[in-house]
């Protein structure tokens, strides 16, 4: 079997990204033998025992958060070194997004760039850390702080993958997958979340294709208008992420994933956006009731003694213009927009009792 081109996504410099579909992990080893042997691999200590066998050169990190680091980032670059990697190489990172963010990262200073190939295994990683070039480590307690931009030439998805999963690796990413829904031009991803929504629980391989082929449509939308977000369009991606990632640092990483916190956090911006007058209310009702529906804890309330982390937490964000952090709020199904906010209405937002 050959692997199935699902999409190419143009970048700047005339890069693209090649997303290709295998029909099973047989077809995907099959491609990744071809590659010869001027390879090295990167695993996670999960991805790691999906092998019989190691490749000869490769790198296991200890698999979770924790390992976005720049000892982590050493260790690739020390074992390419060592491999005696040449320019022309290839990183191939097998793993979720920790794996493919620390391959990319490597990738992209490596002898000032060598090739790069991603296989993401969970869908978290499938619909958002593999495509649109983004690398980085976390510094300093805070989340993904230095990084670069360094496309992939190519993805590969096995959705066979996706059956390995727990059930909250499962929703991490998924999170993503509806937040997507929520900033398309179109409704045909929200409206496959509601009318599919047993059978992507239930991970039936053809619904998990369709989700991820229209999610991954949305971000090749956005990362095609503004490749390293400088326009302004490409920031909408972080609908939620503000006051997500604010979670998820001041919670260190611990009881939140990624996705429950990203999917907490576009609901306390569809709030905000009500709250500032901005917002349709019916629609961001609508928005809460299908992260609800998929089993997010959105009603959780941060206690009042953890505000002062929260708050330097977020004041650490990366969107930030004239030193005032910005908030990705949404108008309506594919209208979004920056805004900064009063920090008095982000404790209220965050401590009080829920609008909906």
């Amino acid at each position: 079997m050959t692997m199935k081109t699902m999409m190419t996504t143009q970048l700047e410099n005339g890069r693209e990204t090649q997303v290709l579909l295998a029909d099973g992990l047989k077809d995907l080893s099959s491609h990744l033998g071809e590659y010869g042997r001027n390879v090295l691999w990167v695993f996670d200590t999960n991805t790691a025992k999906l092998f019989k066998q190691l490749p000869p050169s490769n790198v296991v990190l200890e698999s979770g958060e924790s390992s976005k680091t720049f000892s982590s980032l050493e260790r690739i670059l020390g074992a390419a070194l060592d491999e005696g990697l040449a320019r022309d190489g290839r990183i191939i990172g097998f793993g979720g997004g920790v794996v493919c963010d620390m391959a990319a990262l490597a990738a992209s200073v490596y002898m000032r760039g060598c090739r790069l190939t991603l296989v993401p295994t969970t869908l978290l990683a499938m619909v958002d850390a593999s495509v649109g070039g983004k690398t980085a480590i976390d510094f300093k307690g805070m989340k993904n702080m230095v990084g670069s931009f360094y496309p992939a030439s190519e993805v590969l998805l096995s959705i066979d993958t996706l059956r390995t999963l727990n059930d909250k690796e499962f929703l991490n990413g998924l999170a993503e997958v509806i937040k997507h829904a929520l900033l398309s031009q179109n409704e045909e991803l929200y409206k496959f979340l509601l009318i599919k929504k047993n059978e992507i629980l239930s991970r039936q391989p053809e619904a998990l294709t369709t989700l991820v082929e229209l999610s991954l449509m949305v971000k090749k939308w956005f990362i095609e208008q503004d490749p390293t977000e400088t326009k302004g369009i490409r920031q909408f991606l972080n609908l939620g992420h503000t006051f997500g990632h604010a979670l998820e640092s001041s919670s260190h990483y611990g009881m939140w994933g990624h996705g429950a916190c990203v999917a907490w956090g576009t609901c306390r911006a569809l709030e905000a956006g009500i709250a500032i007058g901005i917002g349709d209310k019916a629609y961001a009702s609508g928005a809460t009731k299908l992260f609800k529906s998929y089993g997010y804890e959105i009603d959780y309330r941060i206690g009042r003694g953890d505000w002062i982390e929260f708050r330097d937490h977020l004041l650490k964000d990366k969107k930030k213009a004239d030193g005032k952090v910005l908030f990705v709020l949404l108008e309506k199904q594919g209208t979004a927009s920056l805004h900064p906010l009063e920090l008095q209405l982000v404790q209220h937002l965050v401590i009080a009792k829920p609008i909906f």
